[in-house]
């Protein structure tokens, strides 16, 4: 019989990625979830539903019972979460947690496994809701995992950085797919130099069933493209990727500016999306070791385009609208 997995989430994004690897390499698969979702393997005989609600202890020791040799937890966003999923999944071969880069404390180049500190995570911060504390939460699943592994749970981790590609439902990136779209000059803030570590989600789910089979208890593993791309470049790979499917008028002019010119429409920086000031940028080798080969960043960046030509995610409410960048265009041109 096949191994059977067992993805906690597995309908929308990384979860659905996951899942569709895990099908590729003769996995049997379970999607556990409430059901608030379009299930997009509802016609797959390869991949049954169980309907729960990961925070009832009594739903998930439900799909305990199913009795997965593996499980990777898309959705576990509280340090409690995910120490009561490692109590009920103790035995299987592998329970893979979904955390994140930042859970990083420390800016440093790079941000290593094991190396670079994690952010500390107070009760309050535990249990709260808001984008401020997502670091320190998933720091502290991180060591949930780390001590259940010390009681001999089969647990590990993941650590992605920004997410991109189909059904990415977050639009980040559709952002700037849209601004090469439909306009011949796109702003850009900064210089066009700044890189924030983004992750193409075929690669994270490669790398959550290459960890689920060759990882280590106990151990965390970053997730990120082997090649990393600036602002600037990765709008110009946007305008290359959609010329090369046929869009016309897809070259486009990449403009810069600064915090003074941005200002002149009310703009900061950090409005923009995938912009960040200092870099940050994950250490891939360890997973590498393990095996894991993603695709190119081009091929990721092509896929994320041909699924936005298919959607209707324009990500325009992400970023600034193009009032305000017209406004900015038009103090540089007078410049």
């Amino acid at each position: 019989m096949d191994d059977h997995a067992l993805v906690i989430g597995g309908t929308r994004f990384i979860g659905r990625h996951t899942v569709e690897e895990f099908l590729a390499h003769d996995y049997e698969v379970t999607v556990f979830n409430r059901g608030n979702h379009d299930n997009p393997f509802a016609d797959t005989e390869a991949v049954s539903h169980q309907q729960g609600d990961r925070t009832d202890d009594a739903d998930l020791s439900e799909a305990a019972a199913l009795d997965p040799d593996v499980v990777i937890d898309c959705v576990a966003y509280k340090p409690r979460e995910v120490r009561t999923a490692t109590r009920v999944f103790d035995d299987v071969d592998a329970y893979v947690y979904i955390s994140s880069g930042s859970a990083y404390g420390d800016e440093e180049i790079p941000k290593r496994e094991g190396e670079t500190r994690l952010c500390e995570c107070t009760d309050e911060q535990a249990v709260d809701d808001s984008p401020e504390s997502y670091g320190p939460r998933k720091a502290e699943g991180d060591r949930a995992v780390f001590a259940a592994a010390e009681r001999g749970v089969n647990a590990m981790s993941v650590r992605p950085c920004i997410v991109y590609g189909p059904h990415d439902y977050t639009a980040r990136t559709d952002y700037w797919i849209d601004r090469v779209l439909n306009h011949e000059r796109v702003l850009v803030p900064g210089d066009g130099s700044n890189i924030w570590h983004r992750v193409s989600v075929s690669a994270v789910a490669e790398a959550l069933r290459v960890v689920a089979e060759n990882g280590e208890p106990g151990e965390a593993y970053n997730v990120g493209d082997r090649r990393m791309l600036t602002l600037g470049e990765t709008v110009e790979l946007i305008s290359e990727t959609l010329a090369e499917a046929g869009v016309d008028d897809a070259d486009i002019e990449v403009v810069t500016a600064g915090e003074r010119e941005l200002a002149s429409a009310g703009i900061e920086m950090e409005e923009f999306p995938l912009y960040r000031s200092y870099p940050h940028v994950l250490s891939t080798a360890k997973l590498a070791d393990l095996g894991w080969d993603p695709i190119s960043v081009e091929e990721g960046y092509r896929r994320a385009v041909e699924d936005h030509l298919d959607s209707d995610r324009t990500g325009r409410e992400n970023g600034p609208d193009r009032e305000d960048t017209e406004r900015v265009l038009g103090v540089l041109d007078t410049l």
